[in-house]
Protein backbone atom coordinates (compact mmCIF):
# COMPACT_ATOMS: atom_id res chain seq x y z
CA UNK A 1 0.00 0.00 0.00
CA UNK A 2 1.60 3.53 -0.97
CA UNK A 3 0.94 6.04 1.37
CA UNK A 4 1.17 9.94 -0.25
CA UNK A 5 2.66 12.14 2.70
CA UNK A 6 0.98 15.63 2.20
CA UNK A 7 3.69 17.28 4.88
CA UNK A 8 7.17 18.30 5.09
CA UNK A 9 9.36 15.69 6.78
CA UNK A 10 11.03 16.83 9.92
CA UNK A 11 12.15 13.98 11.55
CA UNK A 12 12.78 10.37 11.05
CA UNK A 13 13.36 7.28 12.53
CA UNK A 14 13.77 3.46 11.86
CA UNK A 15 12.04 1.03 13.79
CA UNK A 16 14.01 -1.53 14.89
CA UNK A 17 12.45 -5.41 16.13
CA UNK A 18 13.03 -4.58 19.45
CA UNK A 19 10.69 -1.69 19.52
CA UNK A 20 7.80 -3.65 18.35
CA UNK A 21 5.28 -5.11 20.65
CA UNK A 22 3.91 -8.40 20.27
CA UNK A 23 0.64 -8.98 20.49
CA UNK A 24 -0.67 -12.18 23.35
CA UNK A 25 -4.13 -13.66 23.17
CA UNK A 26 -5.90 -10.39 21.69
CA UNK A 27 -3.77 -7.74 24.02
CA UNK A 28 -0.73 -6.48 23.24
CA UNK A 29 2.04 -6.91 26.04
CA UNK A 30 4.91 -5.06 25.97
CA UNK A 31 8.02 -6.75 26.09
CA UNK A 32 11.04 -4.52 26.92
CA UNK A 33 14.72 -5.67 25.43
CA UNK A 34 17.47 -4.65 26.30
CA UNK A 35 18.57 -0.98 24.72
CA UNK A 36 20.89 1.73 24.80
CA UNK A 37 18.05 4.28 25.78
CA UNK A 38 17.10 1.97 28.74
CA UNK A 39 18.10 4.74 31.95
CA UNK A 40 20.30 3.21 34.79
CA UNK A 41 18.06 2.16 37.82
CA UNK A 42 19.54 3.65 41.31
CA UNK A 43 20.36 -0.20 42.05
CA UNK A 44 21.30 -2.94 40.07
CA UNK A 45 22.15 -6.72 40.95
CA UNK A 46 25.61 -7.98 39.89
CA UNK A 47 28.27 -10.22 41.41
CA UNK A 48 32.12 -9.85 41.95
CA UNK A 49 35.13 -11.96 40.34
CA UNK A 50 38.26 -12.63 41.99
CA UNK A 51 41.15 -12.77 39.50
CA UNK A 52 44.48 -14.05 40.90
CA UNK A 53 47.77 -13.86 38.50
CA UNK A 54 51.56 -14.42 39.17
CA UNK A 55 51.63 -11.63 37.25
CA UNK A 56 50.79 -9.25 39.96
CA UNK A 57 50.81 -9.53 43.84
CA UNK A 58 47.37 -7.67 43.59
CA UNK A 59 44.10 -9.67 42.40
CA UNK A 60 41.72 -8.15 40.17
CA UNK A 61 38.29 -8.00 41.13
CA UNK A 62 35.68 -8.12 38.29
CA UNK A 63 32.29 -6.59 39.13
CA UNK A 64 29.38 -7.27 36.24
CA UNK A 65 26.21 -5.08 36.90
CA UNK A 66 22.90 -6.59 35.18
CA UNK A 67 19.49 -5.20 35.04
CA UNK A 68 16.09 -6.81 35.24
CA UNK A 69 13.72 -6.72 32.40
CA UNK A 70 10.51 -7.14 32.65
CA UNK A 71 10.10 -8.07 36.43
CA UNK A 72 7.42 -9.77 37.87
CA UNK A 73 6.59 -11.49 34.36
CA UNK A 74 7.12 -14.99 32.17
CA UNK A 75 9.87 -12.62 30.30
CA UNK A 76 11.46 -11.55 32.94
CA UNK A 77 15.53 -11.54 32.28
CA UNK A 78 18.89 -10.24 33.57
CA UNK A 79 20.78 -8.77 30.55
CA UNK A 80 24.35 -7.48 31.85
CA UNK A 81 24.63 -3.68 32.15
CA UNK A 82 28.27 -2.68 33.37
CA UNK A 83 31.36 -3.86 34.13
CA UNK A 84 34.04 -2.69 36.92
CA UNK A 85 37.69 -3.39 36.93
CA UNK A 86 39.60 -2.90 40.21
CA UNK A 87 42.58 -3.56 41.61
CA UNK A 88 45.57 -2.07 43.91
CA UNK A 89 48.01 -2.22 40.33
CA UNK A 90 48.14 0.88 38.55
CA UNK A 91 50.32 -0.86 36.38
CA UNK A 92 47.22 -1.42 33.99
CA UNK A 93 45.19 1.32 34.73
CA UNK A 94 44.56 3.24 31.19
CA UNK A 95 43.41 0.44 28.90
CA UNK A 96 41.33 -1.47 32.13
CA UNK A 97 39.49 1.66 32.47
CA UNK A 98 39.33 1.90 28.59
CA UNK A 99 37.99 -1.91 28.29
CA UNK A 100 35.76 -1.49 30.94
CA UNK A 101 34.18 1.32 29.22
CA UNK A 102 33.37 -0.07 25.92
CA UNK A 103 32.42 -3.53 27.03
CA UNK A 104 29.75 -1.68 29.06
CA UNK A 105 28.85 0.50 25.98
CA UNK A 106 28.75 -3.04 23.81
CA UNK A 107 26.52 -4.00 27.09
CA UNK A 108 23.71 -1.44 27.10
CA UNK A 109 23.78 -1.46 23.25
CA UNK A 110 21.62 -4.85 23.41
CA UNK A 111 21.66 -7.95 21.08
CA UNK A 112 23.84 -10.50 21.46
CA UNK A 113 26.72 -9.72 23.18
CA UNK A 114 27.95 -13.44 24.22
CA UNK A 115 30.76 -12.66 21.76
CA UNK A 116 32.75 -10.72 23.51
CA UNK A 117 33.72 -13.78 25.80
CA UNK A 118 35.20 -15.27 22.70
CA UNK A 119 37.01 -12.27 21.09
CA UNK A 120 38.46 -11.37 24.73
CA UNK A 121 40.00 -15.02 25.66
CA UNK A 122 41.74 -15.40 21.94
CA UNK A 123 44.14 -12.20 23.07
CA UNK A 124 47.52 -13.80 23.12
CA UNK A 125 50.13 -12.21 25.61
CA UNK A 126 53.64 -12.09 23.86
CA UNK A 127 55.91 -12.95 27.05
CA UNK A 128 53.69 -15.83 27.62
CA UNK A 129 50.41 -17.19 29.28
CA UNK A 130 50.18 -18.72 32.72
CA UNK A 131 48.96 -21.62 34.71
CA UNK A 132 45.25 -20.89 37.11
CA UNK A 133 45.18 -23.00 39.86
CA UNK A 134 43.67 -25.74 39.00
CA UNK A 135 45.72 -25.92 36.13
CA UNK A 136 44.26 -24.15 33.43
CA UNK A 137 45.67 -22.23 31.14
CA UNK A 138 45.38 -18.57 30.72
CA UNK A 139 47.13 -16.95 27.52
CA UNK A 140 46.61 -13.20 28.42
CA UNK A 141 45.17 -11.34 31.57
CA UNK A 142 42.66 -9.92 29.27
CA UNK A 143 41.77 -13.62 28.36
CA UNK A 144 41.48 -13.88 31.80
CA UNK A 145 38.72 -11.17 31.86
CA UNK A 146 36.94 -12.75 28.71
CA UNK A 147 36.83 -15.58 31.22
CA UNK A 148 35.04 -14.38 33.90
CA UNK A 149 32.22 -12.77 31.17
CA UNK A 150 31.58 -15.94 29.82
CA UNK A 151 30.92 -17.40 33.60
CA UNK A 152 28.79 -14.41 34.14
CA UNK A 153 26.62 -14.83 31.08
CA UNK A 154 26.37 -18.40 31.74
CA UNK A 155 24.88 -17.80 35.47
CA UNK A 156 22.45 -15.30 34.17
CA UNK A 157 21.25 -17.62 31.07
CA UNK A 158 22.71 -15.76 27.77
CA UNK A 159 24.75 -18.73 27.16
CA UNK A 160 24.46 -22.48 27.98
CA UNK A 161 27.15 -24.80 29.96
CA UNK A 162 28.75 -27.25 27.97
CA UNK A 163 28.28 -30.43 30.36
CA UNK A 164 29.18 -33.50 30.57
CA UNK A 165 26.40 -36.09 29.57
CA UNK A 166 26.70 -39.70 31.93
CA UNK A 167 28.61 -41.56 29.83
CA UNK A 168 31.61 -38.66 29.62
CA UNK A 169 31.40 -38.40 33.46
CA UNK A 170 32.14 -42.46 33.99
CA UNK A 171 34.66 -42.51 31.42
CA UNK A 172 36.32 -39.64 32.93
CA UNK A 173 35.80 -40.92 36.50
CA UNK A 174 37.38 -44.09 35.36
CA UNK A 175 40.67 -42.63 33.74
CA UNK A 176 41.06 -40.49 36.79
CA UNK A 177 41.04 -43.78 39.13
CA UNK A 178 43.53 -45.46 36.73
CA UNK A 179 45.58 -42.41 36.87
CA UNK A 180 45.72 -42.01 40.65
CA UNK A 181 45.79 -45.42 41.19
CA UNK A 182 49.79 -44.73 39.65
CA UNK A 183 50.69 -41.88 41.98
CA UNK A 184 49.70 -39.04 43.76
CA UNK A 185 48.41 -35.59 42.30
CA UNK A 186 50.33 -32.53 41.57
CA UNK A 187 50.24 -29.69 43.45
CA UNK A 188 51.76 -26.03 42.36
CA UNK A 189 52.26 -24.57 45.13
CA UNK A 190 48.55 -22.78 45.35
CA UNK A 191 46.78 -25.49 46.04
CA UNK A 192 45.47 -28.63 44.71
CA UNK A 193 45.47 -28.86 40.46
CA UNK A 194 42.43 -30.65 40.25
CA UNK A 195 44.18 -34.27 40.83
CA UNK A 196 46.01 -33.83 37.70
CA UNK A 197 49.46 -36.26 37.37
CA UNK A 198 52.73 -33.06 37.59
CA UNK A 199 53.82 -34.93 33.62
CA UNK A 200 50.26 -33.82 32.42
CA UNK A 201 50.22 -31.88 29.39
CA UNK A 202 47.73 -29.12 28.29
CA UNK A 203 44.44 -29.89 26.55
CA UNK A 204 43.73 -27.24 23.45
CA UNK A 205 39.81 -27.67 24.26
CA UNK A 206 39.09 -26.58 27.60
CA UNK A 207 42.95 -25.39 28.32
CA UNK A 208 43.40 -27.68 31.36
CA UNK A 209 47.05 -29.16 32.10
CA UNK A 210 45.17 -32.58 32.26
CA UNK A 211 46.29 -34.70 29.05
CA UNK A 212 48.22 -37.95 29.82
CA UNK A 213 48.62 -41.02 27.83
CA UNK A 214 46.08 -43.77 28.42
CA UNK A 215 45.70 -46.78 26.82
CA UNK A 216 47.92 -45.29 24.18
CA UNK A 217 45.84 -42.23 23.25
CA UNK A 218 46.41 -39.24 24.49
CA UNK A 219 43.06 -38.26 27.16
CA UNK A 220 41.88 -35.57 28.84
CA UNK A 221 40.80 -36.02 32.42
CA UNK A 222 39.06 -32.91 32.55
CA UNK A 223 36.76 -32.72 29.84
CA UNK A 224 37.30 -35.76 28.43
CA UNK A 225 39.01 -34.73 25.14
CA UNK A 226 40.77 -37.79 23.35
CA UNK A 227 43.66 -37.65 20.14
CA UNK A 228 41.63 -40.79 19.19
CA UNK A 229 38.54 -39.62 18.91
Amino acid sequence: MVKKIQSKIVDYGVVKPEDEKPAESGNKVDIEHMHERIQRPEALEGQTYKIKTPLSEHALYVTINDVVLNPGTEHEVRRPFEIFINSKNMDHFQWIVALTRIISAVFRKGGDCTFLAEELRSVFDPRGGYFKRGGRFMPSLVAEIGDVIETHLKSIGMLESEELDEHQKRFIEQKRAEVEGGGAPANDGDGERGGFPENAELCIKCNTKAMVQMDGCLTCLNCGESKCG
